[in-house]
């Protein structure tokens, strides 16, 4: 079984939230871990689980001016924060737009800052309801994973999300599709 963790993001917290996933994937199953300009419709039919996340912006998956801002408030800063290679390329939104039907199981991740995510948003529910319109299963409820106001991540978010990539191992067998 292969499983592919797809991820957007600008300053490298949904990246090392992605790789940790992977990593917990591995443990039973094959895993990659690639951004989401890398994947294409081919690569997407080969796998039998699909992982997607994206920061959250604006209370929901990024957009192309979020994405600009994101990168400016990167330079106005200085060097304090690092803005991802493919920051400024196509994300999630324009991915889904061009990658057809996904038959793949799949899961749904976001990165967003500590708090209630009335308050913060959640881009991982909004990225869910497009895997599903797309025809994927999902094999998990959407899962958020914490930034600090710095944008760090919260400690131990990386440990837990390899333990969401075991625990979506586990499930990966499962036929039984979640309700987002």
């Amino acid at each position: 079984m292969r499983s592919l963790v797809v991820f957007e993001s600008m300053y490298g917290n949904t990246h090392r939230i992605a790789s940790a996933i992977s990593e917990g994937l591995a443990t039973v199953c094959s895993a990659e871990v690639l951004p989401v300009t890398e994947v294409d419709r081919v690569l997407l039919q080969q796998v039998d689980l699909v992982v997607v996340g994206a920061p959250t912006h604006a209370h929901g998956m990024p957009w192309p001016r979020t994405r600009r801002s994101a990168v400016e408030t990167a330079r106005a800063l200085g060097k304090s924060l690092t803005v991802e290679p493919t920051a400024i390329g196509d994300g999630l939104r324009e991915w889904f737009e061009r990658v057809g039907p996904i038959s793949a199981k799949a899961a749904a991740f976001d990165t967003r800052f500590d708090g209630p995510p009335a308050l913060t948003g959640r881009a991982s529910r909004a990225i869910a309801k497009r895997l599903k319109h797309h025809g994927a299963g999902l094999v998990a409820r959407p899962e958020s994973f914490l930034v600090d106001r710095e944008n760090e991540l919260v400690p131990g978010e990386e440990e837990r999300a390899r333990r969401w990539g075991e625990e979506l191992a586990r499930k990966f067998s499962s036929d039984t599709p979640v309700s987002a």
